[in-house]
């Protein structure tokens, strides 16, 4: 594969206790277990893989409750930051998410990177995997937006942008930035429970190499942005009831 991806949500401003981070990180890691077997084992970052391996763990709440309490898990504004790391040879994948905090400036995230090349790659860096992984973290997480795509595509977006959202392979819009509109084929749209949104630009292997890729993100990226839903992150608001 000559271009490496990664799938990615973010939330901004909403504050949440331990517990609460705890439970949405186990929900996530269950959740990612169904995406993929390269994702039904993870070990804590170290210097070197030998020590690494040594710290398996079970993604569980009383897990990361143990995990928010040391020094190297405090984030910003009150949160907690963890990473991880899945133990494989060469088909690595590594993970890392940041929640709970009250900063109107860093967001709230969760960032997957699968390995760059193999037959893990290959099998991960699909459509339908992808779309499941962004399912995942928008019923555990439930950010405001989320996003898969390549490194290349988005630095290449990001040089002509403004920062803050943009348009990707795979993109998930909560509810609370808006209704998606209708998007030309081969876009293909699906809702998220009563979270939001999913949208899939291409069935195919979306890469900024493909001219017609290229060509149909941006034109999608007009549309949703007429829209509002590609306008920076907002403080987080709760919605009635919660």
């Amino acid at each position: 594969m000559s271009e490496t991806y990664y799938a990615g949500s973010y939330w901004l401003g909403r504050k949440e206790s331990a517990e609460i981070c705890a439970s949405r990180a186990e929900s996530f890691f269950r959740l990612l277990n169904r995406c993929d077997p390269t994702f039904t084992q993870w070990f804590e970052k170290a210097y070197s893989r030998e020590d690494a391996l040594k710290l398996r763990f079970e993604p569980d709440a009383t897990t990361f409750l143990e995990m928010f309490g040391r020094d190297d898990a405090q984030g910003v504004k009150g949160g907690f930051s963890i990473s991880a790391w899945n133990g494989e040879r060469s088909d690595d994948s590594t993970l890392r998410f940041s929640c709970g905090s009250s900063s109107l400036i860093v967001p709230g995230t969760c960032v997957l990177r699968p390995p760059s090349e193999g037959p893990v790659a290959e099998r991960v860096s699909s459509a339908p995997v992808f779309t499941q992984i962004l399912r995942a973290m928008a019923l555990s997480w439930d950010p405001e937006w989320g996003v898969v795509t390549s490194h290349v595509h988005r630095d290449q977006v990001l040089k002509a942008t403004k920062v803050g959202t943009f348009p990707g392979w795979v993109m998930y819009f909560s509810h609370r930035r808006g209704p998606v509109p209708p998007l030309p084929a081969p876009v293909h749209v699906e809702p998220v429970e009563d979270k939001g949104t999913l949208v899939v630009l291409t069935p195919e292997r979306f890469t900024a190499s493909n001219p017609a890729h290229v060509e149909l993100a941006h034109h999608v990226a007009e549309v949703l942005d007429r829209a509002g839903l590609l306008k920076p992150l907002q403080p987080w608001v709760s919605a009635p009831g919660q």
